[in-house]
Parts: C-alpha cells; structure tokens; sequence
C-alpha cells in the first residue's frame, strides 16, 4: 500500500502498512528519507515496547538498491541505539524472519516488495517471534510513523555503527538450513531421484532449493541472476502467466515438477509434470492432505477467506477443525499461533507451518511437496487426481483488474448495491463482507470481489467444479463491479 498525504501538524506523508508491510513506487514515495522515517518508527516501537536491547534484524531482496535502503535502516536504528543486525547479502523474507527467533531479536525490518512490480519496493516489519505483524502491532508502529514524522532521525554511520557495536553483520542462511533440516529428510529427498526444476524468479530466493538439494541429480534452476526489472514478467508472482519458462523446461526436459519462488520466496507456484501450473489452492489442498494423511499430523487447519473450499473436506475427514480470516498473514499469523495450527494458508501462494515461524515459506513449502512426491510415488498431476478423489473436483481463478482509484467508492457501491439470487445459473445460499463482497453458491461454489492491499487492483476471485464454471462466475462479478 503506497503513501497518502495526510493532514496533520508536519503535512507528511502518512505510511500505511498494507496485507504485509508498505510498499510504494522506488523514488517517488519509497525514497531514503521514507524508509529512515519507517525504521525510526520501528526503533520507537522497540524501545516503548522494551526489545531494543535485543536488536533489529535488517534484511533485504534483491531488487533496485534494496541493499542501499537496507543500510538506511541499519543506520537509524543504530542512531537510536537499538543494535542493527544486518544480513550481509540478500536473503528470502523467511529467512531473515527465521534469523529473529534464533537469533532472539526485538524484530525485523525487511526491504521487498515481495511479487510486486519491479518499480516497487516495501517495508515489512516481522515482530519478535518472525512471523508477520498484528493488526495490534501495525497500530503501534503507524502511530509512532506519525509521530516520528517531521523530525530528523538520528542516524548512526555504518562504520561507526560496527566500530561500536551496534551495527554486526550477519550470513542469515545457516540458521534457516539447520532449521529447515529438521523438518525435511534432506538425505532422502536427494536420494529420491526425482528431476526438479527451480525458478528463482531473479529474487532472494535464488540458490537455497539447490543449496538444500545439493546431489540431487538433474537438478536445474532458472532465473536465478539478480535482475531488479524482471525481464519477461509483469511481476515476480509464482502464477501461470509469469512461469512459461518453467514449465517449458519441465516438458522439455522431462522433469517430475517445477517450483517457483517470488521476489521474496514467502510463495511458491507448482508446475506439474506435463507443465500445467497447480493452483494455489490445489497446492495449499494438497499440503494440508501431505500433513494430515503422509505424516500423520493432526492439528487446526487456518485458510484466509480466499482460500479453498477443500479444507473444510478435509477437516471433516480427518477431524481437524477450520478457521477462516480476512486476507493477510497480519490475520493468519494470530490465529495459527493461538491454535497451534498445523498449517495457515492464503489464495496468494503463502503457507505457513507447525514447528517453523508463523510465517509464509515458500522454499519450505516447496521441499514438502517434494517429501509428498517422493513418499508416495505420486507425480503432482498423480497428487492432485489423488486429491480430487477425496473432496471433490475443484477449478479456481483470479482476475486482476486495474481501476481508478479515484472510482472505487464507486465500485463499492456497486458491488453492495446487488443482491442477486442466482450467479452462473448457481443458486445463492450466503453473502458476507469478512474482506470484500463474497457470494456463497450451491454446491461449495463461491466468487469473491475485493481490493488489492498492495495494488490498485480489484481483484475477482471464483472456485467451482468446472472451469467453465469459474469463467461464468467472475465474467457476472466483474459485471456486478462495473470495471
């Protein structure tokens, strides 16, 4: 979510944080003066909240200067007196998230834009325990944004910084190996014989999936340069549109899977083995299934509101209970933790997991479906058969429109104002506004109509047993939005 002018005693510009952080478009409001006014808010927040002492870890992504604004942050926060750990190369968000647990730390800041387009660049703040921040914690740091605003913030050159102690630089990879070592049989995995591609997508997570991988025999990741224009992709989303070359190279070369990580790797996308992308929800479906019946795990299955239908089959039938938030790991996040929930998930391609962070992983999620493959012998097309089997057939899309933002109370009213009986020849049985307008269908069908909060985009999202189904769906919810 970009910046806004905001009326108050310094005319500044109000930073908002949005599903996951701010983001804004580099050099118009993501500038170094917004990023050091955004890191002494952080640093206020910690000491008010008594966890300076236990230091910021500052981590970035690989796109324009984020390494630069990086060093901004570090800066300010050493300025404050709070001990800037900064990781020394660009790191995935689950990564550095990791690296505040273990390294026990007050918090994260972490420079990305995650699968935003490549004129962008963000914020995100990972509090103490590393997963994504409360809407109570965004509260706090957006007040002490505010207050910050107007005032110089105090910033401590990077050398004096290290001379003192209170700059250390960091390799954040290590602790997030070991850690991703315990929860996946590595030895197995690369004595599996499966033939695995990697998109890196030219972001952060570039070289960890073969780094983990390591011996596995034709193993191949493409993508994997640092690249901040994102050559051939509108953005880094690990969705179809942007994985041609993937799945190319999996037909090609004969591959049992791809899987591609964002700009960040908190998401992941899975080509299956004729080089058809899974969808988000069949991959989160098929995690759940992974966890629940491969392993033998039992615990909450936590979805965000967009998310499949599928997971209320399977709590059912294997007496799990289900609890749906609003779109966003700042409402997954409380929940999963509060439940000790096996596994969160989101529409987007994030899922978190039990005994990691409360946090999206996208390389971790990656390597389950690997574990998945190799324990039952099954390709992902084999899985997601497999799947169907057990709940039902389900075909999902999203469409992403952009608007005019100075449209959308009109496209608010719009949507509010139709109350339909019927969409796509499916009778009605619900309507909620949890997070948008979403229209409940016969059947376990549903479209949902809601707003980016990274984008000026309004999304339209559609799940139903038929593709023609979907397309039926959201053609009548982009006619009810009047975009």
């Amino acid at each position: 979510m970009g910046t806004r002018k905001a009326q108050g005693r310094h005319n500044a510009l109000a930073i908002r944080f949005g599903t996951d952080g701010w983001r804004a478009i580099t050099a118009w409001d993501f500038t170094a003066e917004n990023v050091r006014l955004c890191a002494q808010g952080v640093a206020r927040y910690l000491i008010k909240t008594g966890l300076a002492s236990r230091g910021l870890v500052v981590g970035y992504d690989t796109r324009f200067a984020s390494e630069d604004f990086a060093a901004e942050v570090a800066q300010v926060s050493a300025g404050n007196g709070v001990p800037a750990l900064l990781c020394d190369r660009a790191a995935p968000t689950p990564v550095v998230s990791l690296n505040v647990v273990h390294r026990k730390a007050g918090g994260a800041a972490i420079i990305t834009a995650s699968h935003n387009p490549p004129q962008w660049n963000g914020f995100k703040y990972k509090p103490e325990y590393g997963g994504s921040a409360s809407q109570e914690v965004v509260d706090a740091l957006e007040r002490e944004i505010d207050e910050a605003a107007g005032h110089e913030a105090p910033c401590l050159p990077l050398a004096a910084g290290r001379a003192r102690g209170l700059v250390q630089d960091i390799d954040p990879a290590p602790p997030y190996l070991a850690q991703v070592g315990k929860l996946v049989d590595l030895p197995a995995l690369r004595h599996s014989g499966l033939k695995v591609a990697v998109d890196a997508m030219h972001g952060a997570g570039a070289g960890y999936l073969p780094r983990l991988l390591e011996g596995l025999p034709g193993l191949a990741e493409l993508r994997s340069e640092r690249n901040p224009s994102f050559p051939g992709m509108r953005q880094p989303e690990p969705v179809a549109h942007n994985l041609a070359p993937l799945s190319e190279h999996v037909v090609r070369h004969g591959c049992d899977v791809g899987i591609a990580l964002d700009g960040d790797a908190d998401r992941v996308g899975i080509i299956d083995e004729h080089g058809r992308f899974l969808s988000t929800l069949e991959t989160f479906a098929l995690l759940c299934l992974y966890l629940l019946e491969t392993r033998g795990e039992r615990g909450p299955l936590v979805k965000s509101i967009t998310m499949t239908g599928m997971v209320y089959r399977l709590g059912e039938l294997f007496g799990v209970p289900v609890y749906e938030t609003p779109v966003g790991f700042k409402y997954l996040g409380p929940v999963m933790r509060r439940e000790d929930a096996l596994v969160a998930g989101e529409e987007s391609g994030g899922y978190a997991f039990r005994g990691h962070i409360p946090e999206r992983d996208g390389i971790l999620s990656g390597l389950f479906i690997l574990d998945m493959m190799a324990r039952t012998g099954k390709r992902p097309s084999e899985l997601v058969g497999y799947l169907f089997s057990k709940v039902g057939e389900h075909h999902f899309e999203r469409w992403d429109v952009p608007f005019d933002p100075a449209q959308r109370g009109a496209v608010v009213q719009r949507v509010a104002s139709q109350h339909p009986n019927a969409l796509a020849g499916k009778k009605l049985t619900g309507r909620d506004e949890v997070d948008g307008t979403r229209f409940r269908l016969e059947g376990g069908a549903w479209v949902l109509v809601r707003f980016s909060g990274t984008e000026p985009l309004l999304r339209l999202y559609a799940e139903a047993d038929s593709p023609a189904q979907v397309e039926r769906l959201l053609k009548e919810a982009r006619g009810m939005a009047g975009v």
